[in-house]
């Protein structure tokens, strides 16, 4: 993975892209996006994981986040939503009558039979893209980005519409997630 997208200041919040592998659209299904939802419920209450911002879409994940603790890394918080949401994707394709669990179980495992360690499935594909929030602009830009994806893709109208999606708790809706809310003028001076 480039350097240039790895997390450098653990202060700043981040502009985060993770991606299944093979661009599988695994989030095309409710139990997959609700186990999703879980995952990161789950690093915000016992990880420390901050969310201002997210959307998930049917093969990747947007977030503006932190660690709440500088002790704690961002990048360790994202490696372990990683590995426990890759068991609980696994999970659900296996037990849940998947119909693309054929194709899909051995293109998971042949992502994996290059690496060293030993693992049977690989999920999400290494890394993550990480953009550092350095100023309101890049903020707003990044806000604008997560929340405007599904309208692009054309799932939605309007941002607020998509259940999957902090653009609820923005537009004052009852959200999936909680979120730190974003106001116009950040802690960044302009």
């Amino acid at each position: 993975m480039s350097d240039q997208y790895r997390v450098r200041n653990n202060e700043l919040p981040h502009f985060i892209t993770t991606t299944i592998v093979g661009w599988v659209d695994v989030f095309g299904r409710r139990i997959q996006k609700e186990s999703l939802v879980d995952s990161l419920a789950y690093c915000q209450r016992n990880k420390g994981l901050i969310i201002y911002a997210w959307c998930l879409m049917s093969n990747h994940l947007h977030m503006i986040c932190q660690s709440d603790d500088e002790n704690r890394s961002l990048a360790s918080i994202i490696r372990d939503f990683k590995t426990y949401s890759s068991k609980q994707i696994l999970r659900i394709i296996k037990k849940d009558r998947e119909s693309r669990r054929e194709w899909m179980l051995p293109l998971f495992r042949e992502a994996c039979v290059h690496l060293k360690r030993n693992q049977r499935y690989k999920v999400w594909q290494n890394g993550y893209h990480s953009v550092e929030i350095y100023s309101q602009a890049v903020l707003e830009q990044k806000l604008r980005y997560i929340h405007m994806n599904p309208v692009k893709d054309k799932i939605v109208e309007r941002p607020e519409d998509y259940i999957f999606s902090s653009a609820r708790n923005y537009a004052d809706l009852k959200g999936l997630l909680d979120v730190e809310i974003v106001t116009r003028k950040w802690y960044y001076e302009t």
